[in-house]
């Protein structure tokens, strides 16, 4: 029952498989992401594209379930996944070779006909997602497996519950011809969203890596009113990463993992990504995105960095990873370089959901920051214009975390500042989500959703409160000063490196 309560907390804003005017109330299924990749197979050892595996994404009220059908030797239409079954070619069997050897629960191998009926039997939640496989023997069998396909789709009354997919866009091509209304989607991520609606398919299903690559395909899918997939999706990064940008499904061979991801992401809980940079390209920093701040003016804590400007040394972009990198060098008489990355000229902000993703650098003398800045600094100054630290770290404090505002009021000139920290055993090893949740009311500091400090608007004045006005973002290390360098630097760490995995900026709906 739990795992059926979880489907059910699925993103609510997501229309099923891209209905057409004649879907019927009865057809309405559930909401949400969640597609059974060959069933649900993996919790309780089903064999994929069993029955079995069927009926059990149909009782977790998962949004669709996957199957993939091939022909044999004697026409008959079955459901497996590769072109061998048993080590038997299936394509050069005939249907009765073949089920002389049951599936492992002791089924034996079903057809396509014994497959939907199983479908369409008490089942008004999971739509059914028939991936046409091409034919090894010639491109016409390929296409002869898919007109009989719909046929017989079509005679058992299912064709409403039905979405076929396939990774031979002929195939997709002929679905449409037997029946135009057929939805349909392309899998092998080569043909963009655009092209996708001039040809009448209603979905991307790319393996997540296109649009990882492609981040734009994205946009012009959501432009276009293009079904975004994403195949086959089994870790929670990449999970949460679909999440965080509405993907309108995501199959997986952990539909119920997913669905615990589903219930936990933002998107679900009332927020739309509205600003990021996952990362997903090589080189310097994108610079529609971040700027820097040069020189070596010590950030007015007379630290002992200079911070460089589009130096690959000092900021680079490599495996979907930013990485800020402090080295032992000498540069306009400061004995280290650096990198800050700022927004200000890019992308401003207030208010909202900001989380950064990173992994901080060791060491005895550094000091990486995520924090943010006032736009109207050049006018108010600091600490006028309110600084929101959403993470500080000293390295000679290696077990805490720090959550801070300043402000003309609070600030550490006075002694004033409001910070609190989080203990943490690993933030050298592993990556941490670092965050705030601003409202004009609040602001909340959590490490991993978390909440570890509270800031409460006292609604006195800007002395106390500056933070109802844009905000710009800063990523940097710096090395030294008066706090990072309380007790020295040791100068056996360097290079060291902060690497920041992705920045999502959340707005309400």
């Amino acid at each position: 029952m739990r795992c059926i309560s979880l489907c059910l907390l699925l993103c609510s804003c997501v229309t099923a498989f891209a209905f057409n005017s004649e879907t019927s109330a009865a057809d309405a299924f559930a909401p949400g992401p969640v597609v059974a990749h060959r069933g649900a197979f993996k919790m309780h050892q089903y064999p994929e594209n069993s029955i079995a595996s069927l009926r059990e994404a149909i009782r977790l009220q998962c949004a669709g379930s996957e199957f993939d059908v091939r022909m044999t030797a004697d026409d008959s239409l079955v459901i497996n996944h590769d072109p061998e079954y048993n080590k038997l070619p299936i394509e050069k069997h005939t249907y009765a070779e073949l089920t002389a050897f049951p599936l492992a629960n002791g089924e034996k191998l079903p057809t396509l006909r014994e497959y939907i009926m199983a479908g369409i039997t008490n089942n008004t939640t999971t739509r059914l997602v028939c991936e046409i496989k091409p034919s090894p023997e010639s491109k016409e069998r390929g296409q002869l497996i898919a007109e009989r396909s719909v046929q017989l789709i079509n005679q058992l009354g299912a064709e409403k519950k039905v979405v076929y997919i396939s990774f031979d866009y002929d195939i997709l091509k002929k679905v449409l011809v037997v029946n135009p209304k057929a939805i349909t989607q392309y899998l092998n991520g080569d043909i963009a969203p655009e092209q996708l609606k001039k040809d009448g398919v209603a979905g991307a299903d790319y393996h997540y890596s296109v649009f990882r690559s492609k981040p734009e395909w994205i946009r012009q899918a959501k432009q276009n009113q293009i079904v975004l997939n994403a195949w086959t999706v089994n870790d929670t990064e990449t999970m949460d990463w679909l999440l965080a940008n509405e993907f309108d499904f995501i199959t997986t061979n952990e539909p119920e993992l997913l669905a615990e991801r589903v219930k936990r992401s933002l998107t679900s809980n009332g927020w739309k990504l509205s600003w990021s940079d996952e990362f997903d390209y090589k080189g310097l920093p994108d610079s529609t995105r971040w700027g820097f701040d040069v020189g070596g003016h010590g950030g007015g804590n007379n630290e002992l960095q200079y911070y460089t400007g589009q130096d690959t040394l000092n900021a680079k972009v490599e495996k979907g990873v930013l990485k800020i990198i402090a080295r032992k060098e000498t540069r306009d008489n400061k004995a280290y370089t650096s990198a800050k990355l700022v927004t200000d000229k890019t992308a401003l902000f207030t208010y909202g959901r900001i989380e950064v993703r990173a992994k901080l650098p060791a060491g005895k003398g550094t000091w990486p920051a995520i924090w943010m800045l006032g736009k109207n600094i050049q006018q108010a100054g600091w600490p006028a214009c309110g600084e929101i630290d959403i993470m500080e770290h000293v390295g000679y404090q290696k077990d805490s975390i720090f959550g801070t505002i300043h402000s003309e009021a609070y600030n550490h000139m006075k002694g004033t500042q409001k910070g609190r920290s989080i203990y943490t055993a690993d933030p050298y090893d592993r990556f941490h989500v670092y965050a705030i949740e601003w409202t004009k009311d609040k602001i909340d500091f959590l490490m991993d959703g978390v909440v570890y400090n509270h800031i409460s608007n006292e609604h006195k004045s800007t002395k106390e409160w500056p933070f109802d006005q844009p905000f710009y973002l800063i990523l940097n290390l710096a090395i030294g000063g008066n706090w990072g360098g309380k007790y020295g630097v040791d100068d056996s760490i360097f290079p060291a490196t902060m690497e920041v995995d992705w920045v999502r900026v959340y707005t309400r709906k």
